[in-house]
């Protein structure tokens, strides 16, 4: 008799819907304090926090499901599946904040990093003009589709790999 195993898919989604949640109660945290355009260190801290903690949550819970069994491979895929479907979720907010609820946004941004740039480096004002000349063509929402889905995988599967190396747990087949 075959016993049921637990489907990664399954996993990957549900947790992956959760960071997708906090993912935009978190967006939603900053717009309410003007933040949600300034990124930084704190920010993107934070943001991979969150995005740890529901990757290894997702793990262990397929492990439990799974018997206390986890091979790397099923780890591999319950990690990257919860980054790539928080990450959907995410840049589809994203792309609602920058459309719909804050259309300035973008502007916004542009200008804050244009202000940083003038305080913390060397450059004159025509190359931090140039500079964010070169930033608006990759600010299109086609340009930041593709980097935020980007983004997701690569973080997804590193921290999948790693944590997937911790809590690994395979049968002996003795």
């Amino acid at each position: 008799m075959e016993e049921n195993q637990p489907k990664t898919g399954k996993f990957a989604l549900t947790y992956g819907v959760i960071l997708g949640g906090i993912g935009i109660v978190f967006a939603l945290m900053l717009y309410s304090v003007d933040m949600h355009y300034q990124g930084g260190f704190m920010v993107m801290s934070i943001s991979l926090a969150l995005t740890i903690a529901a990757i290894v949550i997702g793990m262990i819970q397929f492990r439990k499901a799974n018997n206390g069994f986890l091979s790397l491979g099923e780890a591999m895929k319950v990690g990257v599946g919860i980054a790539l479907v928080g990450g959907i979720i995410g840049i589809l907010f994203n792309q609602v904040m920058a459309n719909v609820i804050d259309p300035e946004m973008m502007t916004k941004a542009m200008e804050f990093q244009k202000a940083a740039l003038a305080e913390s480096t060397k450059m004159t004002p025509d190359q931090i003009d140039q500079q964010m000349e070169m930033g608006k063509k990759f600010s299109t929402p086609g340009i930041q589709v593709a980097i935020g889905l980007v983004f997701s995988l690569v973080f997804g599967l590193i921290i999948s790999l790693i944590s997937g190396l911790i809590l690994k747990r395979t049968e002996n087949l003795n």
